[in-house]
């Protein structure tokens, strides 16, 4: 049933995550050993990962997707949502709130696509930071493809690079390439952290 306008729509599940995250890599045509090589993690933590027996972090979601070669934003819907989005020439796309649900994350971190279908290069997402959450749990740093650009439109939130540490309150902005190393982190211990990012590929 499709939630009424203005009612919270649930997050997907973590099944449904991780048979997402599988269809994704066979596509890719990636072998789950070649994938948990390349993510430097054992070949069972990826097959838990799209079991969904196991949450991945922020760091891990985008680690995945950035080795077998997707944007971020494929995760969110199926090859025939996708397909069945794609505006026309000299048309428009829309999508209410209520259509996509939010994908949670290990530490409660949950992302929000915001584009209303896929765009080529750029991805546009929502970002929420329970309080003392982080991007990484193992505290490795993550580097990506593309550069972001990140405003805080609640709380504050930390952005850890190799060597200095930023942060941001609400209405203040960032930009850096992605390839630099870093982690994002709610220090609070009681606000939640909410941001917008714009994602934007070479």
């Amino acid at each position: 049933m499709t939630p009424e306008p203005g009612t919270e729509i649930e997050a997907v599940t973590n099944e449904h995550l991780g048979r997402r995250l599988r269809e994704l890599r066979l596509q890719s045509g990636m072998s789950l050993r070649a994938l948990a090589r390349e993510l430097g993690i054992s070949a069972s933590a990826v097959s838990q990962i799209e079991l969904g027996t196991m949450r991945p972090s922020v760091s891990r979601l985008i680690a995945f997707v950035s080795a077998i070669g997707v944007p971020l934003a494929a995760v969110f819907d199926t090859a025939e949502a996708v397909d069945a989005a794609a505006p026309a020439v000299d048309r428009f796309a829309i999508r209410r709130a209520h259509e996509v649900a939010p994908i949670r994350l290990s530490g409660g971190v949950t992302f929000r696509r915001l584009s209303p279908v896929p765009s080529p290069d750029v991805e546009f997402f929502e970002s929420t930071y329970p309080p003392s959450s982080i991007s990484n749990a193992h505290g490795h740093f993550l580097r990506h493809e593309g550069y972001e650009v990140g405003t805080v439109t609640q709380g504050e939130l930390t952005i850890d690079f190799e060597s200095e540490v930023v942060t941001l309150a609400e209405g203040d902005s960032i930009t850096f390439s992605c390839g630099r190393p870093h982690i994002i982190g709610n220090r609070s211990e009681t606000v939640t952290a909410v941001a917008t990012w714009l994602i934007v590929h070479h």
